[in-house]
C-alpha cells in the first residue's frame, strides 16, 4: 500500500518515511524537527509529510531495509483483552460479557517490525499469536467522552500480540509478564492514517499460521468498541499522540486448539485487517 507512514532502519540508521511504489520514500532527513512519527503525530503533521512525499519515487527500495515498528517510542501501549463474544465464551465462567474491558501494558521493547521473526525465549515453547488492530492517538484528551472518541485517533495500524502462555499464569491477579517477552510480538507494517469512522467501526480481521486461517472476526462485533476503549482508559489517564491501544483478539489462537499448537521456528504468522493490510512474521528461537 501507498502513501503510509513507515519507520525504517537502513544502513544502520532508523528513519521514518512515506510508502511508495517499490520500497519507502525517507522523509526523516527533510524534518529534523521531528526525530520519530510520534513527533510527527505531536505536531498533527501527518498530511504535510504526505505531501511531501507526494509523486516521488522510493529513495529506498523494498528488501533494501527493516521494517520497525511505526511508533519506536510510545509513552504508552495498554491492550484490550477478552474483546469478541467468542473469545469471552472461552473462558466458560458463565459471565455473558464482564461489565468493564480488561487492560494490561506492553513495552515497546516487546514488538519487532514486519518480516522480522518473533522470538520464542529459552525459558518456553509456548509462544502463541493474537492478531489485533491497533488505534495510534492523535490529540490528546482526559475523560473523553465515546461520542467525541474516534476523533482522537491519528492512525491505524495491526498487531500480533505475541504471548508466552505459560507465563501469563504465573500470577493471581496479572499477565502482564506473559506479554512482555522482548520481541515475542509483531506491530505494523505501517500506520494508515485514519479519515473516516468506516475505517475501524465494522471491518474483517484474520490470523493465518502457515497460510492456513485461525483467526476471524470483524470490529462490530467487539464488546467493547474502540469509542469505548478510548474513552474508558482516559478516564483513568491521559491519552497522548502517539499512545497506542490494541484493541482485542479473536478466538482461535493456539492455546484453545485440542490440543494446544505452539509457534516454532519456520512457521509464519500473518495478521490481516481490511483498508489496513498485513503483518507477515516469522518464529525464531533467541
Amino acid at each position: 500500500m501507498t502513501g503510509n507512514l513507515v519507520t525504517f532502519t537502513a544502513n544502520g540508521r532508523q528513519l521514518w518515511g512515506v510508502t511508495a511504489p517499490g520500497g519507502v520514500v525517507a522523509l526523516s532527513d527533510e524534518f529534523p524537527q521531528w526525530q520519530t512519527l510520534r513527533c510527527v503525530i505531536e505536531a498533527g503533521a501527518i498530511d504535510r509529510v504526505l505531501n511531501a512525499a507526494a509523486g516521488r519515487p522510493a529513495s529506498h527500495a523494498e528488501g533494501s531495509f527493516a521494517w520497525d515498528i511505526p511508533v519506536p517510542d510510545p509513552e504508552k501501549i495498554i491492550c484490550v483483552g477478552v474483546n469478541f463474544p467468542d473469545r469471552n465464551a472461552e473462558y466458560r465462567d458463565g459471565q455473558e460479557a464482564p461489565a468493564f474491558m480488561s487492560l494490561f501494558p506492553r513495552f515497546a521493547r516487546s514488538f519487532t517490525g514486519h518480516g522480522a521473526p518473533l522470538i520464542r525465549p529459552p525459558e518456553s515453547d509456548q509462544l502463541d499469536y493474537e492478531g489485533e488492530i491497533a488505534v495510534v492517538i492523535g490529540t490528546a484528551g482526559r475523560r473523553i467522552p465515546e461520542a467525541q472518541a474516534l476523533s482522537h485517533i491519528a492512525a491505524l495500524t495491526l498487531c500480533n500480540e505475541g504471548t508466552i502462555r505459560d507465563w501469563v499464569r504465573h500470577a493471581k491477579f496479572n499477565v502482564t509478564q506473559g506479554k512482555n517477552w522482548e520481541r515475542s510480538g509483531a506491530m505494523g507494517p505501517w500506520l494508515v492514517p485514519f479519515r473516516d469512522p468506516a475505517q475501524i467501526l465494522d471491518i474483517a480481521l484474520e490470523t493465518r499460521v502457515n497460510g492456513a486461517p485461525r483467526q476471524s472476526d470483524r470490529t462490530g462485533r467487539m464488546l467493547f468498541p474502540v469509542a469505548r476503549q478510548i474513552a474508558y482508559i482516559s478516564t483513568f489517564t491521559t491519552l497522548v499522540p502517539g499512545d497506542i491501544i490494541v484493541t482485542g483478539t479473536p478466538t482461535g489462537a493456539g492455546a484453545r486448539l485440542e490440543p494446544p499448537v505452539w509457534l516454532k521456528p519456520g512457521d509464519v504468522v500473518e495478521v490481516s485487517a481490511e483498508g489496513i493490510g498485513t503483518l507477515r512474521n516469522g518464529v525464531a528461537d533467541e
